[in-house]
């Protein structure tokens, strides 16, 4: 068994709590991911903050803008960073650096008033926030070895995916209720006044003490990475000095094994179209399944229940059958799904299509994180994950692109669905070659 602080392993009582104190910072990550990024404030900044800006660009596409240069940010430094947080025995330190840095903008976010004036201090909150969260989870995912066995990584990597959806359903009802349901000019059961933005603007002071307070447990209970010693050259505070390293480290790794390589890109699509699922959801349901605009919050929630539920279940699948069957079989169903929604309408026909859409949406993330894992070289687990954040960056504008082609080409909104579904068929149609007989599963 693996050793997590040195002498307690994975299955002791002791250990237990670096695996539940680890998860957490999922569970504390959907105060961003959930409420800033998805379904709150990303809202308020386009519907609200720039309902009324000058000069014919709409709000929406400078905030996609803003999203993009962030993604750019992230695919440059995210493989040097971790392959840096790797050789200075930095995991802890930098996620705790960065989860601090995100906070802080989070709670920014207060002062971004309901007028068009305030946009561009929004998009730069939001761009610059969601470049550091996403940096975090390079070192957070890193950590995942120093949680788990080859044993049972698919089951903790399904936790943590679960902690982050049920993380944010349990955060979303609480700011829906509390300060967004009803209406009139005071909102949810604390009868918050809407002018100016107010009841938004407090709930991302509600996601600032969320996000804190539950991501504290990881910083005390889960020990640092020791040093280390596998790739001297590396071991250099000069971040600088880390992209020649990175370089060579990319040679060696399609000369050593192309399978790291073609996994990184097989992941890189289906996980853009995973993310299309998502970003898009709530625009076809209202549009054109008929969901009125304050139940598309719920549905989000209902959305996240199944996707963690899902990510539950196929973490003990991923540990029986392997990561790749799982992330297949995950994709396969999706696009069934996608298709069956392409000639069915009506909300009840999207809600039941929809939530099995997202029930495999988990089980995908979960198991590509638990492939990566388990294919990863021991030490270099940031370096990889930095690689796979930028892969992953850097075909983004798939699912985008193509959903609006095929809105545009058909001059039909639901026509958009061709497009993500063609995007999780190109990355299954990459995923099937890529060999996995060695990486768990009996």
């Amino acid at each position: 068994m693996a050793e997590v602080s040195g002498r307690e392993t994975i299955g002791s009582a002791a250990a237990r709590g670096p695996v539940v104190a680890w998860g957490l910072w999922d569970w504390a990550g959907s105060a961003f991911n959930a409420v800033i990024l998805t379904f709150v404030f990303s809202v308020y900044l386009t519907d609200k903050v720039g309902k009324d800006l000058p000069g014919g660009i709409s709000s929406s596409a400078w905030l996609g803008w803003a999203l993009g240069i962030a993604g750019l940010v992230v695919a440059v430094t995210a493989p040097v960073s971790g392959q840096w947080f790797d050789a200075t025995a930095k995991r802890k330190l930098s996620l705790g650096v960065l989860t601090a840095v995100t906070v802080v903008l989070m709670a920014a976010m207060f002062f971004v008033h309901e007028n068009y004036h305030y946009l561009w201090l929004g998009l730069l909150l939001l761009g610059i926030g969601s470049a550091t969260f996403e940096l975090a989870h390079v070192p957070y995912n890193s950590m995942l070895r120093q949680v788990s066995t080859p044993a049972n990584v698919g089951r903790i990597s399904g936790f943590g995916w679960a902690m982050g959806y049920f993380g944010g359903i349990v955060l979303l009802l609480i700011v829906y209720f509390g300060f967004i349901s009803g209406k009139g000019d005071y909102r949810g059961l604390l009868g918050v006044p809407i002018d100016d933005g107010l009841n938004i603007r407090l709930v991302a002071l509600v996601a600032v003490v969320w996000f804190a307070a539950f991501a504290i447990p990881l910083f005390l209970f889960v020990p640092e990475l020791p040093r280390t010693t596998a790739d001297p050259g590396a071991a250099t505070h000069k971040i600088t000095d880390a992209y020649r390293v990175l370089w060579r480290d990319v040679r060696e790794l399609w000369h050593v094994d192309r399978r790291a390589v073609g996994f990184l890109f097989a992941s890189a699509i289906f996980r853009d179209g995973l993310a299309g699922v998502f970003t898009f959801g709530a625009v076809l349901a209202v549009r054109v399944y008929g969901i009125a605009d304050s139940d598309v919050l719920l549905f989000g929630v209902a959305a996240n229940v199944v996707a963690a539920l899902g990510a539950i279940t196929a973490g003990r699948f991923d540990d029986r059958i392997g990561p790749k069957s799982v992330i297949v079989l995950s994709l396969a169903a999706m696009i069934v799904c996608g298709l069956i929604l392409l000639v069915v309408s009506g909300p009840i026909m999207f809600w039941i299509f929809g939530l099995l859409l997202t029930v495999f949406v988990g089980p995908a993330q979960s198991s590509a994180r638990t492939f990566l894992v388990r294919l990863a070289p021991p030490g270099r687990e940031g370096q990889m994950f930095g690689l796979y954040a930028t892969t992953g960056r850097a075909v983004s504008f798939l699912a985008p692109i193509l959903f609006g082609f095929f809105v545009w080409s058909f001059d039909s909104e639901r026509a958009g669905i061709i497009g993500i579904v063609l995007v999780l068929a190109l990355g299954l149609a990459a995923l099937v070659p890529v060999r996995a007989d060695d990486l768990g599963g009996r």
